[in-house]
């Protein structure tokens, strides 16, 4: 009973106290007060700004008449002001209230965002320090959207964070996060996510994040989700997921630019949220947008960079993009060429447009752009019907410049230009002399791998496709590619292949399984056949295209090696029965070696159901490649 008289009395002696009618009555004086809402009620929270709020003993309505004509003019005179000087003036005018100091600061910060002023001569100014001084001792009749555009204004200005005005005001703004609009909280999150250095941890930012999560549903407009997607998305993986959820709600909303604001923070995030893709590859297709060149291009990039495939929107984004292709830099190209790169699609009329830029603005490309143009035609095997001016293009920026790429580059270059079947004695000097290859040869890493097996590549096609080459080659020990690749999973295709050639074969040692060669490429299976066409043991005679060669008996008169290579959907070019570069290398340097080639593609394959029909398709197969080797 005591307590609950004692809280009773609490709470009168605060409605009755002197303080709490003083500030009553500045809020009802102030100028957003009026015009936006209604005042601050005694209940607000006691802050170091409400502990020295000045004592003026005016009642309610002296202060409402004196305040009304001054808000008024003071409003339109803020609003109309075109200099910093007749702002601060104002100051000295007028009784100015700390939400107007608060609305002063923040048209000073536009003033020197827009005409570039000096912050540090506002800053030292007397009147300036003036304002902060109001705000200090009067925070709490700030109302939140001048405060939070008062904490971006002075963070922009350059106000010191700890400075007590500053630190004052961003404790402020934390006690009224729940009571903050949803769009105030979007535009504060949006200011201290980019304001904050990375990887510093701050107070404020991880109060707005957690509000942010747990009021996400009430994001009501398309613009604030993508905003929250592409700024402050990244800070909070519980967040982004939430926002994903909202732009699916959302995505029939989306402007182009939000739509590319949207793939662009997936992408930069590598978050392959399907749903969300495919949501917007709808409205993309639906809804026949005008795109601008840099929207076309950044979303290229982002299906890229996120391995989708969505051939509508490819294909809109190549016939918006083809009749722009004279206007678009050498940069713009590099960029769409390696996004339809990754994403294994080729559009001809495009691709022979970029071709032809290249051409005709040769001396606007440097060698790194050339290069990145030469990696993309190969990883296609796109060769452009212009060729021979296109290659002489890259071969006279290849000139006396390759010593300022990147040996890696360097070395992809030299790689793609044996994929096109283009590379010259000289360029493949230069990556297989042994300062260069010792480099890739001595690395253990995957990258270096990677870069082994095209060494190897390289020096295939010295050997085997360039007559006039002479060395240096690499030494036998570094042939071989089966370690180099790590342990393979069977795939459905090679396993089931498997079964069937045993049958075919008749006999376990009439064939050979993951035939590791010294051209750098793994044969799923390899068999011999006579003359006659009867499997013979493969163990029994030489190799000499093979890393490890087990026989000794040369192959009879007649007799035939066969190489079956299975061919998977990732080997081809999307949407297409043509495969990529690096596979129709493979092909041809297996053929080169000395193999008679028996492709077994995935789309013949799986529409073959029994045994028996699929034992029928490797016979006709073999049949087949003997027959053609027959009649040339």
């Amino acid at each position: 009973m005591a307590a609950k008289l004692l809280h009773r009395w609490y709470r009168l002696s605060r409605l009755s106290s002197p303080l709490c009618a003083r500030a009553h009555v500045a809020s009802a004086g102030s100028k957003i007060v009026m015009a936006r809402g209604p005042p601050q009620t005694p209940s607000a929270p006691l802050t170091a700004f409400s502990l020295s709020r000045p004592t003026d003993k005016l009642s309610v309505k002296e202060q409402a008449d004196r305040a009304l004509p001054e808000r008024s003019e003071l409003e339109d005179i803020i609003n109309s002001a075109s200099t910093a000087e007749e702002l601060l003036h104002l100051e000295e005018l007028y009784a100015v209230n700390a939400n107007q100091a608060a609305v002063i600061i923040s048209r000073l910060s536009r003033l020197v965002a827009e005409k570039k002023l000096d912050p540090d001569s506002i800053l030292r100014d007397v009147r300036f320090q003036d304002l902060l001084q109001i705000i200090h001792r009067q925070g709490t009749q700030v109302w939140n959207t001048a405060l939070v555009n008062l904490f971006r204004s002075l963070d922009l200005l350059g106000l010191e964070r700890s400075r007590p005005e500053m630190r004052s005001v961003e404790q402020e703004v934390r006690w009224r996060l729940r009571r903050l609009t949803f769009k105030n909280l979007a535009f504060l999150a949006e200011h201290v996510a980019a304001s904050v250095p990375k990887g510093h941890p701050s107070e404020l930012l991880s109060d707005v994040l957690k509000h942010l999560e747990l009021r996400w549903t009430e994001i009501s407009d398309a613009r604030t989700v993508v905003m929250l997607m592409s700024k402050v998305g990244p800070l909070s993986p519980a967040l982004m997921e939430r926002l994903e959820d909202k732009s699916l709600e959302l995505a029939e909303q989306f402007t182009p630019e939000d739509t590319r604001r949207v793939a662009v923070a997936l992408a930069i995030q590598n978050r392959r949220s399907i749903p969300l893709l495919r949501a917007i590859s709808y409205h993309l297709v639906q809804k026949h947008f005008t795109f601008s060149t840099s929207i076309l291009l950044d979303l290229a990039f982002a299906y890229g960079k996120l391995g989708f495939h969505q051939t509508q929107v490819f294909q809109k984004i190549a016939a918006d993009l083809h009749p722009r292709v004279p206007e678009l830099s050498p940069g713009d190209v590099v960029r769409c060429l390696k996004s339809f790169a990754y994403l294994k699609w080729l559009n001809l009329p495009l691709f022979e447009a970029f071709a032809q830029h290249t051409v005709d603005n040769a001396e606007k490309y440097s060698l790194v752009h050339l290069s990145n143009v030469v990696l993309a035609f190969a990883r296609l095997n796109f060769h452009p019907s212009c060729r021979d001016a296109f290659y002489s293009t890259v071969h006279r920026g290849m000139e006396n410049h390759l010593d300022d790429l990147d040996p890696y580059l360097l070395l992809d270059l030299v790689w793609s230009l044996c994929v096109l079947q283009q590379a010259k004695a000289s360029h493949l000097q230069k990556v297989l002399e042994p300062e260069f290859r010792a480099r890739f040869l001595d690395d253990p890493s995957a990258r270096g791998h990677n870069y082994r097996l095209k060494l190897i590549h390289v020096n295939t096609a010295a050997c085997l496709e360039c007559a006039d080459y002479a060395g240096p080659l690499l030494p036998p020990e570094a042939l071989g590619s089966k370690e180099l690749q790590g342990g393979r999973k069977l795939t459905p295709l090679q396993s089931s292949l498997r079964e069937v050639l045993q049958v075919v074969a008749g006999d376990p040692a009439k064939v050979r399984f993951e035939v590791d060669t010294d051209c750098g490429w793994l044969l799923d299976a390899e068999m011999v056949l006579n003359a006659d066409n009867q499997p013979l043991p493969v163990a029994d005679f030489t190799a000499p295209a093979q890393a490890q060669s087990e026989g000794s008996k040369h192959l009879p008169p007649g007799a035939r090696r066969l190489a079956f290579l299975g061919w998977e959907f990732p080997n081809f070019s999307n949407r297409s029965k043509d495969l990529l570069g690096r596979f129709a290398m493979a092909r041809r340097h297996v053929q080169a070696s000395g193999f008679l080639v028996v492709d077994v593609p995935y789309y013949e394959w799986l529409d073959l159901k029994s045994e028996w029909q699929k034992t029928a398709y490797l016979k006709d197969k073999m049949g087949k490649a003997v027959a053609e080797e027959m009649a040339k």
